[in-house]
């Protein structure tokens, strides 16, 4: 699924001239029409009070970004305890079907790797349609045993394998839990409107002072795109977890 802040670099360049064009529009529309001096102090407060409101929604931001690169975080340490807990419960099945579950969780513990590593959505369509079918070949296994041997042991793999796929759709569900676009909007406009109220308060023009506030806003609105956007950019949830049960489930 396409995402519009998927990549950084990309919300850092637009946020970027967007904001300067703002500044320097409202550094023409300053020199057209100066402020009078008992109109100073009013639009000093508004001024400060608007760029008091990015601050804050940034903050914000930069809050629920955070929550949600945390949550993939402890989504995949769960997937992981969970594969390594349903590995140690298939001694509990019947030996061939034993046999089956493990080997069919070691390809299944190496796909959820591939899922966090890949970056292509064609690689990515083809790790989702194997899982699915992993998936479907695991709990057929444990449900027949299940059937031919209702036994509480056996009833616990049963619910051990129930906790593995549930885990993976709750990362499913993480992955897909990014910042509305409703809400990088406002951001964006607010920074638009400091950036205009910037350059009209702007006595001695200086394309540097008017592009101090563009890079500094724009820096933060790439490090909120980075941290929420789980396979664009530099900051991303590491498969540690998950590549040390498929380590233990296949030492060689």
């Amino acid at each position: 699924m396409g995402y519009t802040f998927d990549n950084p670099f990309v919300v850092f360049s637009v946020f970027l001239v967007a904001q300067w064009f703002a500044a320097f529009v409202g550094d023409l529309l300053g020199r057209s029409k100066r402020l009078k001096a008992e109109e100073q102090e009013d639009f000093a407060v508004l001024r400060t009070a608007t760029l008091t409101l990015l601050a804050l929604l940034i903050g914000f931001g930069f809050s629920m970004a955070v929550s949600r690169y945390d949550q993939r975080k402890d989504y995949e340490a769960a997937e992981a305890n969970a594969i390594g807990a349903e590995y140690g419960r298939a001694d509990m099945l019947p030996t061939q079907d034993t046999v089956k579950v493990r080997s069919l969780l070691l390809q299944y513990a190496n796909l959820r790797v591939a899922f966090y590593e890949a970056g292509d959505e064609r690689q990515i369509g083809e790790i989702g349609a194997h899982t699915t079918k992993i998936q479907a070949e695991l709990w057929s296994l444990v449900s027949h045993a299940a059937a031919a041997q209702p036994t509480p042991l056996v009833a616990l793999a049963v619910s051990g394998m129930n906790d593995v796929l549930n885990s993976q759709r709750r990362t499913q569900a993480a992955w897909w839990n990014r910042i509305p676009v409703a809400a990088w909007w406002l951001l964006g406009l607010i920074a638009i409107a400091c950036n205009v109220l910037i350059g009209y308060g702007e006595r001695q023009s200086s394309a540097l002072v008017l592009l101090i506030l563009p890079i500094v806003v724009s820096i933060s609105f790439f490090l909120i795109a980075d941290i929420d956007s789980p396979r664009g950019g530099v900051i991303r949830v590491l498969p540690q977890n998950l590549i040390a049960v498929s380590q233990f489930m296949n030492p060689q």
